[in-house]
């Protein structure tokens, strides 16, 4: 299939690019800033396009079957934080691009916030447990929450299109460079997945697994999923 991934120098998207030329796909890998091109860049395809503009990704995504939206807002945790908006930005521009390419599938990776830990009760409606979560298990400033309460925003935002679109909300704790391809987790949907043990958790190898296994075989079309051990 060919792929295009936006968000492709990330934690997130540089395992997605590697998983996907793994499986002999047809990748191209998108940045904004060519600066950020690996000096190793396997088979895949690499070029400019910016995620906050639709008519940028609109030019960029012609011929695609499947784009895969794995963008930060910024790069570490302040700048990711002054830029929360910009996931509401981009989720507004991929939606009009997709709208000229109706045959194009898009799955976003999201955030975990707006799962439900209990029914109607999502992560980031938890209140002062939800502020005590961000500083003790993510080590992010309670300031963190904008970036979380604008991925669900996002989220909203494609539930109420037309496109076919699928969004992955990874476990809870954050997701760090490196970590162990196991093949072995578990699916949910709306429900945050929590080990025996209380923590809740994915590596961004496995990750990549869930995401390419969704582009291969859908499962999620207009619809929420989340991944977790």
């Amino acid at each position: 299939m060919k792929i295009g991934i936006f968000g492709a120098t990330g934690v997130i998207g540089s395992e997605t690019v590697l998983e996907a030329d793994r499986r002999g796909h047809q990748v191209t890998a998108f940045a904004r800033d060519a600066a950020r091109f690996p000096d190793k860049r396997g088979r895949a395809d690499w070029r400019v396009a910016d995620w906050l503009d639709t008519d940028s990704i609109a030019s960029a995504i012609g011929g695609l079957d499947v784009v895969i939206s794995a963008v930060n807002a910024g790069h570490g945790v302040a700048d990711t934080i002054a830029h929360a908006g910009n996931f509401v930005i981009g989720a507004k521009a991929m939606i009009g691009a997709m709208e000229r390419h109706p045959s194009a599938r898009v799955i976003m990776v999201g955030g975990a916030g707006s799962l439900e830990i209990a029914p109607g009760q999502q992560i980031v409606d938890g209140g002062a447990e939800f502020e005590r979560s961000l500083i003790e298990d993510l080590e992010v400033p309670v300031e963190y929450g904008a970036v979380v309460r604008a991925l669900r925003d996002a989220l909203n935002l494609y539930r109420q299109s037309n496109r076919n679109w699928t969004y992955l909300s990874p476990s809870a704790l954050r997701i760090r460079p490196g970590g162990e391809r196991t093949g072995r987790f578990r699916i949910g949907g709306d429900q945050l997945l929590v080990r025996q043990d209380g923590t809740s958790h994915i590596s961004a190898p496995d990750l990549a697994i869930a995401l390419l296994d969704e582009v291969e075989q859908p499962r999620f079309v207009q619809r929420r999923f989340t991944v977790g051990y």
